[in-house]
């Protein structure tokens, strides 16, 4: 059974397939690698080396100008994906939460949304019969609406029955939620002690819930 791919196989994975395109596209504009070269001022084993893969600390921008002198335009952007790296302050607080779930349930980490070509996954899943829970893991919030937003469309697009937001108790995590109690009442109405006292017992919360650990 093939592994399952990782971010930075991911995205070495994309880079190449890019460097292959615009390799394709150099030749059928019949341009040599030295005169791409001389186009944005370095040598033709420098594009050699970046159609072989083996570009080094070549930077970004050198890639960008090589694509636009063999007539393509680079457009790339960076959005929440799910699958980077974990600190180790939220790997221990997920570990913590899902310790305390009841055996029943089926724990998952990194599970991708059911949606063909979406990168974006739940930091964890709990999974019983026909209930899937999505969980997602917050050690330091800055802006609640936009980690709130990350949730809720999750939840939507997975079409999943609900969603736990676990973030770390902190002080300043809890000034933050404080201040907008509102939005967190009205898209995580399950009280932390119904909805963990639920968990631990192998039950479902009834609701999407905010939990402080």
């Amino acid at each position: 059974m093939p592994s399952r791919e990782g971010p930075s196989d991911r995205g070495r994975r994309r880079g190449r397939d890019l460097l292959r395109e615009a390799r394709r596209a150099r030749l059928a504009r019949n341009l040599t690698q030295a005169a791409v070269g001389r186009a944005i001022g370095v040598s033709d084993s420098r594009i050699s080396a970046i159609e072989c893969n083996d570009y080094g600390d070549v930077p970004f921008v050198v890639v960008a100008e090589y694509l636009a002198v063999v007539g393509l335009d680079l457009s790339a952007r960076a959005y929440p994906a799910g699958g980077g790296l974990r600190d180790e302050g939220q790997a221990k607080l997920l570990l913590l939460f899902l310790d305390r779930v009841h055996e029943s349930f089926s724990r998952r980490t990194e599970v991708p949304l059911p949606v063909a070509g979406d990168l974006r996954a739940w930091d964890a899943a709990l999974i019983k019969e026909r209930l899937r829970i999505g969980v997602e893991v917050e050690t330091r919030v800055r802006d609640f609406q936009a980690v709130d937003r990350r949730v809720m469309l999750k939840l939507r697009d997975s079409g999943w029955d609900r969603a736990v937001l676990l973030i770390r108790a902190s002080r300043s995590n809890r000034t933050v939620i404080r201040e907008f109690a509102q939005l967190v009442a009205i898209n995580y109405p399950i009280r932390q002690g119904q909805a963990s006292s639920a968990l631990e017992e192998g039950r479902d919360p009834g609701g999407n819930c905010l939990i402080l650990q």
